[in-house]
């Protein structure tokens, strides 16, 4: 029986230390790779990071299907490239997972 990803604390915390908001220009050759991963605001980078380290791939399936996990698109990449956009990163490798911050609520 599989363990619950989410039950793996030691896995969380070390992933959320190692989450960090990174400029697009320093994840580029990431991208040349086809290493850097979308994640949807509507999900937790992190839960997605520990999904994956555990090579959950329900769960992962269902969010491609439902484009909350995806590789960076072109489009998102020469977007993303214009301004530098700030982004959420996280490395699970062999990918790095990226996600837009969230806009705050006012």
């Amino acid at each position: 029986m599989k363990t619950d990803p989410l039950k793996d604390k030691e896995l969380h915390d070390k992933i959320n230390s190692e989450t960090a908001r990174v400029r697009w220009s320093e994840l580029e050759r990431h991208f040349a790779h086809g290493a850097v991963v979308y994640v949807s605001e509507a999900l937790d980078i992190v839960e997605v990071a520990l999904r994956v380290a555990h090579d959950d791939k329900d769960t992962i399936t269902r969010w491609m299907n439902e484009g909350k996990v995806a590789k960076v698109s072109d489009v998102q990449a020469l977007t993303w490239q214009a301004s530098d956009t700030l982004l959420w990163a996280s490395v699970v490798s062999p990918f790095v997972l990226v996600q837009p911050e969230k806009h705050a609520v006012h």
